[in-house]
C-alpha cells in the first residue's frame, strides 16, 4: 500500500465503495502533491460513479462518532472531517458551459468524463480506491510526464478549457508560479486569445487567484505571465501603467513595473505577510500620474507616496480586497516608504522619533519595504543605503527603549486639557495637543507626565487660557 493511502479513511472509502457496488477514486491535488513527493494535504477529493452525496453518508455511518456531513445540494457534493483530513465526496460528472457563463450544465458522468473536465493533467490523475485495485493510479492524460517535464497542460484543448471556465487561465499561472513549472506554448498562447474572457469571472475569485500568486515563493514569475498574457492590463490596469521607460535630454528613468516586481520579490525573500507584499506592489503605483520632466534635474515623481497612498483603497475596492485594518496597514506602508531614506547624512534623534511615532508597530515591516525597495545597480549606492539603514535601525532600537513611542500617545490628554482650563472641546485643545506631541518628537521635554503638563500650562497661557477658567 502507499504510504500516502495509509490514512483509516481509504480503507473505509474502499470499503463503502465495494458495498454499494460503485467505484471511487482519490483525484486532483492530493494525487498530484502525492506524487509530487510534497506534503501530503489535508483536503482531499474524492468521485465515485454515482451519487457523492449518499456515499458520503455512508462513510460517516462507517466512521461512526457522530461524525457530521455538510451537504451541497446544488454541486451535488458532501463533505466531512475525519480527524485533521477534509473529505469532500462527489459523482462523477460531465459539464458543459454557456458562452456568457463559468457555471456549467452538469450531468452524471464516468471517471473518465470526470478526468476530461479537470484542469490541467497534473490535477486530472486518480489514485484507484476499489478493493482490487488499490492505490493503482490512473493517469489517462500523461500528468507523470508533465510533472517529470515541469509543465502545466490542459487534459482537452486549451481554448475549450479557457473559453469554457476562464479562471482556469489564472490557475494556469498560479500553478505554474507555485511549482515552478512552464505552462505549454499551446496553452500560453490560448490563454493570450481568451484574456478577455476573464472579464466574465467574479472580482472576488479573481483575488482569491492573484492572492495565492502574490504568495508565492517568487510572485514577479506570475505577475510576468500575467504582463505577457495580457490578463494584468484587464483585471490590474495600473500596475501595468508602470511598465515602460522615458527619455528627455539623454536623461531616462526606470521601468518602475519591473522594479516594482524586484521591490516584490525582496520582501518575499524575508516575509510570508500577504500585505506587505500588497505593499510593495502598491509602493509606486502613483508614479505615472507624478511623472514630470524638469530641465537640469531630470524626472520626478513628486509626492507619488502621498497619491499612491489614497490609490489603495481605490485598487483594493476594485479587486475586493479587504477594506479594513488590511487595507490601512498597506496605505500607511505606502504613505511612509520613503521616509527612512529620506533621514540621510546625521540620522538624527528628531527624525527617528517621528518614524517610530508615525509607523507604529509597523516599523518593522516599514523597514524591511525600504530596505527591498533598494534596487540600484551601483554597489557604492546600495551599500550607502544600507549602512544608513543600519543606523536609523540603531536609532529606532535607541529611541524606543529611551522615548516609549511606539504606537504612542502623548501623556497629556485632550481631556485633561478640557479639564484643566475648564474649555469645552475646541480648536485650542487640538493646538495644545498638537505642541505638546511636537515637543516631544523635537525632544524638547521628556515624554513624561509632569513635563508635558507643565508644557500644557505654558501653551494654554500663549492662548489667553487659564487653569480653572472659562
Amino acid at each position: 500500500m502507499p504510504s500516502y493511502l495509509k490514512n483509516p479513511i481509504f480503507k473505509v472509502i474502499s470499503r463503502i465503495a465495494e458495498e454499494m457496488n460503485v467505484s471511487a477514486f482519490v483525484i486532483g491535488g492530493f494525487v498530484r502533491d502525492c506524487m509530487m513527493g510534497r506534503e501530503v494535504r489535508k483536503d482531499i477529493d474524492i468521485v465515485v460513479t454515482g451519487s457523492g452525496i449518499d456515499f458520503a453518508q455512508k462513510v460517516a455511518d462507517k466512521l461512526g462518532r457522530d461524525v457530521p456531513v455538510k451537504y451541497f445540494k446544488n454541486f451535488g457534493t458532501a463533505m466531512l472531517k475525519s480527524g485533521d483530513i477534509q473529505v469532500e465526496f462527489v459523482g462523477a460528472r460531465k459539464e458543459s458551459y454557456h458562452r456568457d457563463s463559468r457555471k456549467p450544465v452538469v450531468e452524471n458522468g464516468t471517471l473518465e468524463e470526470d478526468q476530461h473536465r479537470r484542469d490541467f493533467t497534473i490535477n486530472a490523475m486518480a489514485f484507484d480506491l476499489g478493493k482490487k485495485n488499490f492505490g493503482n493510479l490512473v493517469d489517462p492524460f500523461n500528468g507523470m510526464s508533465d510533472i517529470h517535464e515541469k509543465i502545466i497542460r490542459t487534459p482537452l484543448d486549451p481554448d475549450i478549457t479557457f473559453s469554457d471556465d476562464p479562471l482556469r487561465m489564472m490557475r494556469a499561472i498560479r500553478f505554474a508560479c507555485q511549482l515552478g513549472f512552464n505552462i505549454n506554448s499551446d496553452c500560453f498562447e490560448a490563454i493570450k486569445r481568451n484574456a478577455e474572457r476573464i472579464t466574465i469571472v467574479s472580482a472576488e475569485r479573481i483575488s482569491d487567484e492573484l492572492n495565492l500568486i502574490i504568495q508565492a515563493d517568487v510572485p514577479s514569475a506570475g505577475l510576468r505571465m500575467l504582463e505577457e498574457t495580457g490578463l494584468l492590463q484587464i483585471i490590474f490596469p495600473d500596475l501595468v501603467a508602470l511598465k515602460g521607460t522615458e527619455s528627455i535630454d539623454g536623461k531616462g528613468h526606470k521601468d518602475n513595473f519591473y522594479h516594482t516586481l524586484e521591490v516584490l520579490d525582496n520582501v518575499s525573500a524575508n516575509t510570508q505577510n500577504l500585505w506587505l507584499r500588497w505593499a510593495a506592489i502598491l509602493h509606486d503605483i502613483a508614479k505615472p500620474g507624478t511623472k514630470k520632466f524638469v530641465p537640469g534635474t531630470g524626472w520626478t515623481f513628486h509626492a507619488h507616496e502621498f497619491r499612491g497612498s489614497k490609490m489603495v483603497s481605490a485598487v483594493f475596492r476594485k479587486l475586493r480586497l479587504p477594506m479594513n485594518e488590511k487595507m490601512k496597514y498597506v496605505e500607511k506602508l505606502v504613505l511612509l516608504h520613503l521616509r527612512p531614506i529620506a533621514i540621510t547624512g546625521e540620522v538624527t534623534d528628531s527624525a527617528v522619533r517621528r518614524l517610530l511615532f508615525e509607523a507604529g508597530n509597523d516599523i518593522d515591516d516599514l523597514m524591511l519595504l525600504c530596505e527591498a525597495d533598494i534596487t540600484s545597480k551601483n554597489p557604492v549606492k546600495v551599500k550607502k543605503f544600507l549602512e544608513n539603514f543600519e543606523e536609523v535601525r540603531r536609532k529606532l532600537k535607541e529611541i524606543e527603549e529611551k522615548d516609549r513611542l511606539r504606537n504612542w500617545q502623548p501623556p497629556v490628554s485632550g481631556e485633561i486639557i478640557m479639564k484643566t482650563f475648564g474649555i469645552p472641546p475646541s480648536k485650542e485643545v487640538g493646538i495644545i495637543k498638537d505642541a505638546i506631541t511636537e515637543a516631544i518628537l523635537e525632544g524638547v521635554i521628556p515624554n513624561e507626565f509632569d513635563a508635558a503638563f507643565q508644557f500644557m500650562l505654558k501653551e494654554g497661557e500663549k492662548l489667553g487660557l487659564a487653569p480653572g477658567t472659562k
